[in-house]
């Protein structure tokens, strides 16, 4: 596999030979800890044939991951007079805790799969709401990064993830991401791109905005209705720093709804979505789905996981996730950017509908289905062609040739779950 870079433009992916790359990414967080390989390979196997490319997954699990075991019994550090010793991974045995992490990236390199490695959860630095227990200072992160960055420094499909859903509120918690960072850096020669995942309603650019070593930024918009309208924090973000930028934990399916099963409401795919399609148009480097049963690896539902994660794994949001990146690489890619001049917005919850552009063609998102009163007089050609594109199905249908004019573009259906995408191609000049 080739390794991954930012695009000379800044705004972009790409791999080693210019191809370009979206980032499709689905959140595991807890692969390394709660899976056996065979269970791994299943889950890898059906996220690339579902059109993943990269896979985040933490090394330090959330899920109390230095005091509970792996599948295999296994913990990844040993145990010091202060409790785990981020200076003494437990390296011994042919099923190390290291050797199932080297297992799980090998067998993603040969799906194609990129994988997005978080050397730690943030609870391990920043408690906040976690078990923890807090184990990193500004010295041993930097060891440990580059313990981490020297045994994955030949895997050509990994990628750096700070952070881990916490937010860095000290001066401290800054100098151990920073120096986990550089340990990575020095550990790998600098060879894999970096990013840092944020807490909910947040983005990397509020606390990494002025980092060298950041190669682009993620928000998590979250599950919560704070960053509801994740598009916005994307813009914040893009004001901050001029880098490739994505949503990296929108809302999951399956989750739910702002964190309370009690509201008897769940966020499905068509809430998935629309975040998704949201994001696209503001020209995102890439896109994290999740499904909340999946990143916690549950085997028994509740009400608060309402399924099985082998369940939830063939769920529509993931399937349809995949369309969008069809969507986007279909035509040029590298020239595409956000076009809110070319509609009428609607600040209503629900109704923002978003609009973005490339060389020869523009995308218009109606998330409701309601009509689009589209300015094509400032697309630059004479004759359009316009389609559907069906974010569930993946069809894309022309309905009409059109004159460069305002015009108001009514969706096949209306509603919840009823989005569309209206693709305008430039045909005559």
């Amino acid at each position: 596999m080739q390794r991954l870079r930012v695009h000379p433009q800044g705004r972009y992916l790409m791999t080693e030979d210019g191809t370009p790359f979206f980032y499709l990414g689905d959140t595991a967080w807890e692969l390394f800890h709660r899976l056996t390989r065979e269970e791994a390979v299943h889950y890898l196997t059906t996220r690339q044939k579902q059109g993943f490319r990269v896979i985040q997954a933490v090394i330090l699990a959330e899920f109390e991951g230095l005091t509970v075991p792996n599948a295999y019994g296994r913990l990844p550090l040993r145990m010091g007079p202060g409790g785990p010793d981020p200076l003494a991974p437990d390296l011994e045995g042919p099923y190390s805790y290291w050797d199932h992490v080297d297992f799980v990236v090998a067998e993603a390199e040969r799906r194609g799969l990129y994988v997005a490695l978080l050397p730690t959860w943030g609870d391990k630095y920043n408690l906040a709401w976690g078990k923890g227990p807090v184990i990193f200072d500004s010295e041993n992160a930097r060891a440990y990064g580059r313990f981490v960055g020297e045994r994955y420094r030949d895997a050509a499909n990994v990628l750096w993830m700070l952070g881990g859903d916490r937010p860095l509120e000290t001066p401290e918690h800054c100098a151990i991401v920073d120096a986990m960072a550089r340990g990575l850096g020095e550990g790998d020669g600098g060879t894999h791109l970096i990013t840092f995942h944020p807490s909910g309603g947040c983005s990397s650019a509020d606390f990494a905005a002025d980092r060298d070593y950041m190669d682009f930024h993620t928000v998590q918009s979250g599950h919560h209705v704070d960053a509801y309208d994740s598009w916005r924090l994307l813009r914040r973000t893009a004001r901050k720093e001029d880098k490739p930028f994505m949503d990296a934990e929108p809302r999951y399916e399956d989750h739910p709804a702002c964190f309370d099963a009690s509201l008897g409401y769940y966020w499905d795919a068509d809430d998935v979505r629309q975040n998704l399609y949201w994001d696209l148009m503001e020209g995102v480097c890439g896109h994290t789905y999740g499904n909340h049963c999946i990143w916690s690896f549950h085997r028994e539902p509740s009400d608060y996981y309402p399924y099985a994660w082998t369940e939830a794994l063939e769920h529509p949001g993931a399937w349809q996730a995949a369309l969008a990146v069809q969507l986007r690489m279909c035509r040029d890619y590298f020239s595409f950017r956000p076009a809110p001049e070319l509609v009428e917005d609607d600040g209503a919850v629900m109704a923002h509908i978003a609009a973005g552009r490339g060389t020869d063609y523009a995308y218009i998102y109606t998330p409701l289905g309601q009509p689009i009163r589209a300015q094509l007089q400032r697309m630059e050609g004479k004759i359009l062609r316009a389609s559907w594109f069906d974010p569930r199905t993946g069809e894309e249908k022309p309905f009409a040739i059109l004159p460069a004019r305002e015009t108001l573009l009514v969706p096949p259906t209306q509603g919840k779950g009823q989005d569309w995408i209206c693709v305008i191609d430039i045909v005559g000049r």
